[in-house]
């Protein structure tokens, strides 16, 4: 940074001002007066050239918080316009060093409008540094769509090959997209996340088989690191999910039970295995994940879809009873979900509204457990747990310490830049929360939908148990009936407990530390 405000200090003193180049038109009956405001002129703009260069010098000497303040001023003079691209694109460096990364941002994006030969490109550069810092897709769109990746530092290439990754991606690009995500170095701090995306990208593109070796491989990079590591648990849970899209069930299985219980992943992990062990005609199994997954301690999540998978396995099986009772939770849980978010979408178009209702449950999960909702908690922690949501809420964070940063400092506050960042702040704020509003509006809408299509799929499946009820009755009459017991009941019970189980009928209570634990020994009720 030094090395090179050393150079900026000395370009800008030996750059002529833009006023003294512009020669004036010679008058004999002006000539006192134009002489008189030459004069006054040249004063002036030897005052400028010496408040620039000063500011430079702060700014080579670690007083980056007086530089910018300079540096602010100086850029909005008329006599500097031939100057202003590398004014701005200073200032936004030392903004930068002050961690004001929205308003150097703001900076970088005059430069790169005023088209500057030298100090647009490294604007672009500075931008893509700040946009990934403060996670601002928009910021960094714009950035990204103008950089030749050619031209920029090798330092650099991995984040840009990375992001550019990632928006080939959101495009359906996906032969692009692997080839960027390939480029990033296994050295570089996106290496373990260009990898997972790379696999979800061959994934999309219907190639499960390859995204299996891209997933071992992201799992050996993390061999060595704890089981509970982010990166090697997303490795872990992709893996299984490639395998199941594979279509190979007991590898898939297996993989799943391979995440880590104290991870915020292992039930996503626990309800995708149960599908794989439906399809692998594993029912006891996928049965007993089901006591896990609607045991009291995910009260709070929102899973029709599990309760459904469940009557599913109950029909398998022939249980009609139970199948009954699992589509009654169904409709007692998910009836009057389906009516609140429809009567939420038609109260208001406005993203305020959203906004503010999953804010409150933001607060909720965090900290106020008193806040009033609208709409159920279950619905808004899932809308809070999509990606766009988690990401714009992250950038809503950085804008608020930013936000912090400026204020703390009251004679940096009281400044016209402090004013001015704390106006940038507000504004990107205020945007982002009605991006926020518009996001949430757009999954409640897909709740509902998806809400409709699942009541339709319980009407078939009761459907379905009518059926299979009547042909039960009907074997029955026949003399076909296999009977009410259960499968290994003619085991002695000592055989589970001296092979380390407890053993005990399930009267509807769950402990902690045994959640995950649970073995259906039920039987089919089938002939």
């Amino acid at each position: 940074m030094r090395k090179l405000l050393l150079l900026l200090i000395s370009t800008s003193l030996i750059m002529p001002l833009a006023s003294s180049a512009q020669p004036g038109k010679k008058s004999l009956k002006q000539a006192p007066k134009r002489t008189a405001s030459a004069g006054a002129g040249n004063s002036r703009e030897s005052q400028l050239k010496f408040q620039l260069s000063n500011a430079l010098r702060q700014a080579q000497s670690g007083q980056y918080e007086a530089a910018a303040n300079s540096l602010f001023s100086l850029a909005r003079r008329p006599e500097l316009a031939s100057e202003r691209a590398q004014i701005k694109y200073i200032l936004g460096t030392m903004l930068m060093e002050l961690k004001l990364y929205q308003t150097a941002a703001f900076q970088f994006v005059d430069v790169i409008r005023m088209n500057h030969p030298k100090y647009s490109k490294q604007a672009i550069e500075k931008l893509s540094i700040v946009a990934d810092s403060l996670g601002d897709d928009t910021i960094l769109n714009y950035a990204i769509s103008r950089v030749d990746v050619t031209d920029i530092p090798p330092n650099q290439k991995d984040m840009i090959n990375f992001r550019l990754g990632e928006i080939k991606l959101r495009n359906r690009e996906y032969a692009k997209a692997q080839d960027l995500f390939n480029r990033v170095g296994p050295g570089s701090s996106y290496y373990f996340q260009a990898l997972f995306n790379k696999g979800l990208a061959e994934m999309e593109a219907n190639q499960p088989a390859i995204a299996v070796g891209t997933y071992n491989k992201m799992l050996d990079a993390r061999r060595k690191a704890p089981v509970t590591d982010p990166n090697r648990v997303e490795a872990q849970l992709a893996l299984a999910r490639a395998l199941y899209q594979k279509q190979d069930w007991e590898a898939a299985i297996e993989a799943y039970s391979q995440v880590p219980r104290d991870t915020v992943m292992w039930h996503d992990a626990v309800f995708e295995q149960s599908w794989a062990m439906l399809r692998a005609a594993r029912f006891r199994s996928a049965l007993s994940n089901f006591q896990t997954l609607h045991s009291a301690y995910y009260e709070d999540f929102y899973m029709p879809e599990s309760l459904l998978l469940r009557s599913i396995v109950y029909l398998y099986i022939c249980k009609y009873d139970e199948m009954e009772k699992v589509l009654g939770l169904f409709e007692k849980t998910y009836g009057p979900v389906r009516t609140k978010i429809g009567d939420f979408l038609k109260s208001s178009g406005e993203p305020t509204m959203y906004y503010n209702e999953v804010e409150k449950a933001y607060s909720m999960k965090n900290s106020d457990k008193t806040a009033a909702l609208r709409l159920p908690y279950i619905v808004l922690k899932n809308v809070l747990d999509q990606g766009d949501v988690k990401r714009s809420i992250h950038y809503l964070e950085k804008l608020a310490q930013e936000k912090a940063r400026v204020e703390s400092n009251y004679a940096f506050k009281a400044s016209s830049l402090g004013q001015y960042s704390l106006k940038i702040i507000a504004n990107r704020s205020k945007n982002t929360k009605l991006a926020i509003g518009e996001m949430v509006k757009a999954h409640l809408q897909n709740m509902r939908v998806e809400l409709r299509d699942l009541y339709e799929q319980a009407g078939f499946i009761r459907y379905e148990m009518i059926n299979g009820r009547k042909e039960s009755i009907k074997k029955k009459i026949a003399g076909k009936d296999i009977g009410d017991g259960q499968i290994d009941e003619k085991i002695d019970r000592q055989f589970y407990i001296q092979n380390g189980y407890q053993y005990y009928p399930f009267q509807g209570e769950y402990w902690l530390d045994e959640v995950g634990n649970y073995h259906y020994l039920g039987k089919q009720s089938c002939e």
